[in-house]
């Protein structure tokens, strides 16, 4: 079935399995799947979220069912459904860790790729690209799914999926340690995703899309390049270049969706919807072309708004905007912040957002993105039992629903 602009949502959110004890990966999905469907199965229905797995042992996806138009009641469904997985866990001495990025862990040593449906697919990847690296086995993520019906309606969204995919981190890193160390990046998940596919450059592109604005100059621009990048590697035709594509924004024609992917995991489902439901009415109103036109969109070249995004993927909401164009978008003067940038969009977009959603979207623009939080408990030397301490507290976020206050 197709749908129109905003008429729906898919959203998607990853977690990472860990051990209760030690905090380390724990690859036991299959017995989690298992133990929920009584056989195993890559995909089990829970009513109107969907659990799977991933390329990875340790990581377990949840969606929503099939695309919604509720979005407020989506934030208690995916709570519940961790609720449930954590007890299903117990057995396994397991639990769901939150945030996009282990702190600890060593992906060269404990990673271990899913072995049961499409394992052909995931051995061909990490035969290509060697997947033990943090860009592959220690990225949990949120995508959301934004659906669009013909080429008009697929120019209008990628337009301003482009302008606004630069200043996300802003609002979502969540990743600001790796292997127990600071990395200088408070989104080192959308770092080290820039470069994890440098055997073939074609698939991430400069993560943001190139300008393109139909479904026939998809084809011929990214997809045909990267069929032709890919196919010495992929002998057998295995592969498929909707997957493929792993810009930080992707053309599913497949499903008439487009899939925002620069969004790192946060501590609950309440942040992560609530950050989606800003997300969604920015581009509502970029669409709306209320702040500038459709042809002035298109104009933004890859590289001028990737500059940007390398920026915030350091600075998260503490960066200023050094492109005035860019800022003069949203109104804002020159040198303003990326939290500047999102306070503005939410008092244009506040009033069609639920009072829910208001204090949450509230919360995160006073007290910052959850890698600031983590950071300014954590301070500057942390030892391996402080960071531990801090992230079980973000593992009782997650089986709570409640944000990580500093």
């Amino acid at each position: 079935m197709s749908y129109q602009l905003f008429e729906v949502y898919g959203i998607e959110l990853e977690y990472m399995l860990v051990d209760v004890a030690t905090m380390k990966v724990k690859p036991v999905v299959d017995k989690l799947l298992t133990k929920k469907n009584g056989t195993l199965s890559s995909d089990v229905e829970n009513g109107k979220i969907e659990w799977s797995n991933e390329l990875v042992a340790h990581v377990v996806e949840l969606k929503t069912n099939g695309p919604t138009a509720n979005l407020d009641t989506l934030n208690d469904l995916f709570a519940e459904n961790v609720g449930e997985i954590n007890d299903l866990l117990k057995e396994f001495n397991a639990k769901l860790l939150p945030t996009a990025a282990h702190p600890l862990m060593d992906p060269e040593t404990e990673m271990q790729l899913w072995q049961h449906n499409y394992s052909k697919i995931y051995a061909l990847y990490n035969r290509i690209f060697d997947c033990r690296g943090h860009g592959w086995s220690n990225v949990q993520s949120m995508h959301i799914n934004l659906p669009f019906l013909g080429d008009a309606e697929f120019e209008k969204l990628h337009a301003a999926v482009r302008i606004l995919l630069p200043v996300i981190p802003g609002l979502s890193a969540s990743s600001p340690i790796f292997e127990g160390k600071l990395t200088g990046f408070k989104d080192a998940r959308m770092h080290v995703y820039k470069t994890n596919q440098k055997e073939i450059p074609e698939m991430t592109g400069k993560v943001i899309p190139e300008q393109i604005f139909s479904k026939k100059d998809y084809y011929s621009g990214i997809f045909e390049p990267i069929n032709k990048a890919i196919k010495p590697h992929d002998t057998e035709n295995i592969l498929d270049h909707h997957f493929l594509n792993s810009r930080g924004a992707i053309a599913r024609f497949d499903r008439g969706a487009i899939e925002i992917r620069v969004i790192d995991l946060q501590e609950c489902p309440k942040a992560d919807v609530a950050i989606a439901v800003l997300i969604i009415e920015a581009l509502k109103l970029l669409v709306s072309e209320e702040l500038v036109s459709l042809e002035d969109q298109k104009k933004w070249h890859e590289n001028a708004l990737f500059e940007i995004f390398n920026d915030v993927i350091v600075d998260a909401e503490a960066t200023i905007i050094q492109n005035a164009a860019f800022a003069d978008i949203f109104d804002l003067q020159p040198e303003s912040s990326v939290k500047d940038l999102w306070s503005r969009i939410y008092s244009l977009v506040k009033e069609n957002i639920s009072e829910k959603h208001q204090n949450s979207i509230e919360f995160l623009l006073k007290n910052g993105s959850l890698s600031t939080r983590i950071l300014k408990t954590l301070g500057e030397n942390p030892s391996k039992a402080e960071i531990t301490k801090v992230y079980e507290e973000l593992g009782n976020c997650l089986q709570e629903n409640r944000f990580f206050e500093v």
